[in-house]
């Protein structure tokens, strides 16, 4: 008797599974280190694609504010990135072009 009714509540807590954090808090410190670490391009995009990968799956399975904060910490990381490069290309490209009218105007 005592044993059946062990069997039920085992079926029963089967169904009720704890949210499961892990992917949510990986998120997250994923999308810190990234954003922490962007000057190191090797470290700083893996992390932040990861932590967006890890925070939309976290967010379907429990723990949802630190999988948005994994997510948004991602892409601030992969943004300052994009923008720091596009920075030094328009910088380059304006000092490139200031070099080369200032080289030819002393020439002549």
């Amino acid at each position: 008797m005592e044993e059946e009714n062990l069997d039920q509540d085992m079926n029963q807590n089967m169904g009720n599974q704890p949210e499961s954090k892990g992917l949510s808090i990986a998120a997250m410190v994923l999308g810190i280190v990234s954003v922490v670490l962007y000057c190191f391009v090797y470290i700083s995009i893996p992390c932040s694609i990861l932590a967006i990968i890890f925070g939309f799956v976290g967010k379907n399975k429990g723990a949802k504010g630190m999988a948005i904060a994994g997510i948004v910490l991602g892409i601030i990381a992969l943004a300052l990135y994009i923008l720091t490069w596009l920075g030094v290309a328009s910088f380059v490209n304006v000092f490139s072009d200031t070099l080369s009218d200032s080289l030819s105007n002393s020439l002549y």
